[in-house]
């Protein structure tokens, strides 16, 4: 049998290395190192026009999704304005992963949200975000670090049988959060001990999970391994 495929969305960013200073597709090393890890194929995918009105053409190649982290969701995503702590929001991006997003869940392909793609996948499907979490709250250190603290995760929930366990700990970086929760979603996981939605699910489709912390940083990523063990399903024999 053939690898899966799993596409990963990548960051578009500027960026400097040699002579160049441009703007670049970014996609940090741990995601495909952590597909590949997990027995699959990698594909990084870049924001593009033509994919979002056709995402199908590119869903067509892949067996499995991955919404990566990265910079905020643009407000007005889901109707609202930009306050003063949104940063650093890419409007073709948004537009690219959002497009891809909604269709993969109606294809029912698996996919799996990490951190900014959970948020995304959310709004995709209709939810809101808190653009600032109260004071507190916030699982956000310097930038490059992260804050290492506990998630509950709800008995028998998909996110509970990704990682093998109800109660782990994990490594956050973000200070935005989940709103109202979009169409068909329900909450598998919450921070511990401040509560905040750490795991989103689609329990009317066969594997789509979205989490706030950054799996892709662990060196074997349980929740990327079941991503690719449920896309190995998708591979014809």
């Amino acid at each position: 049998m053939a690898a899966p495929v799993i596409g990963i969305c990548a960051a578009l960013e500027r960026a400097r290395w040699a002579v160049w200073d441009v703007e670049a597709n970014v996609s940090q090393r741990t995601y495909s190192q952590a597909v590949d890890d997990a027995g699959a194929v990698a594909i990084v995918l870049p924001p593009a026009e033509g994919t979002t009105s056709e995402p199908d053409a590119l869903l067509d190649l892949l067996d499995g999704l991955i919404l990566a982290g990265g910079g905020d969701i643009h407000p007005s995503a889901y109707g609202a304005e930009a306050g003063p702590a949104t940063t650093g929001a890419r409007l073709e991006r948004d537009r690219f992963e959002l497009a891809l997003a909604r269709r993969a869940v109606e294809r029912d392909l698996p996919v799996l949200g990490i951190c900014r793609g959970m948020e995304l996948l959310n709004v995709a499907l209709g939810g809101t975000l808190e653009q600032e979490l109260p004071t507190g709250e916030v699982h956000l250190h310097t930038p490059g670090e992260f804050s290492d603290h506990e998630v509950e995760l709800e008995p028998s929930s998909l996110a509970a049988r990704a990682v093998g366990s109800e109660r782990i700990s994990v490594r956050s970086h973000h200070h935005q959060g989940i709103g109202e929760l979009g169409e068909g979603l329900v909450v598998s996981g919450h921070s511990v001990p401040d509560g905040i939605v750490e795991a989103i699910e689609l329990p009317d489709r066969r594997w789509t999970l979205g989490v706030l912390w950054h799996t892709e940083e662990e060196r074997r990523s349980p929740a990327i391994e079941a991503l690719v063990a449920a896309a190995r399903q998708e591979v014809p024999a």
